[in-house]
């Protein structure tokens, strides 16, 4: 197997429909978006079928990018449990793809993720796109909330980590004051 970049984070969506994902590089101050999008299911797929679509689909992304770290998104409560179940299936078949390929796996509620990247953890999903749009410095365009999502997933963990790493002992009272204190870190 190839080296895997601790500058590279995978960050994940997980869904038995639409599979977000998102593969950021992390080299210095900047943030750089490798690749993004959407594993679209068929519903013509059986379940078993659509797990194994995500599996082979996720060790795709991580043979070629080879990051280091998975970002996941945890399933939330929910009222139905058969979305839930669903949703856990395809977040366990998520996490056993990255495992096999040797990444380290870390979950974020996604009420943290949102808190991570906006400053609100009750942030809407149009306050996330327009956030990550700003974090990363791009335009993504008509991308799905599953795609944002895991961008977003990988951004959390990234500003978690940067965080312990940097010991930063000022705390701010949300990302964007953070952000205003740190210009640089935005391209």
């Amino acid at each position: 197997m190839h080296r895997l970049l601790e500058d590279r984070i995978l960050g994940v969506d997980p869904g038995t429909n639409v599979l977000g994902y998102a593969v950021i590089d992390t080299k210095g101050a900047r943030i750089g978006l490798c690749d993004y999008g959407a594993l679209k299911l068929s519903a013509k797929l059986t379940a078993q079928e659509k797990l194994r679509e995500i599996y082979f689909g996720l060790q795709e992304l991580i043979e070629q990018w080879l990051p280091a770290v998975m970002a996941i998104e945890t399933p939330f409560y929910g009222k139905n449990v058969q979305s839930m179940l669903k949703l856990g299936r395809a977040q366990g078949v998520a996490i056993t793809a990255a495992i096999t390929m040797g990444l380290e796996i870390y979950e974020y509620s996604p009420k943290k993720i949102k808190l991570a990247v906006t400053g609100n953890g009750n942030a809407s999903k149009e306050q996330v796109h327009a956030m990550v749009e700003r974090l990363i410095g791009m335009r993504l365009g008509r991308v799905t909330h599953d795609t944002t999502d895991a961008i977003a997933a990988a951004l959390c963990h990234l500003f978690q980590n940067r965080q312990v790493a940097e010991g930063d002992a000022q705390h701010y009272s949300s990302w964007i004051a953070y952000i205003k204190a740190h210009p640089e870190r935005l391209r």
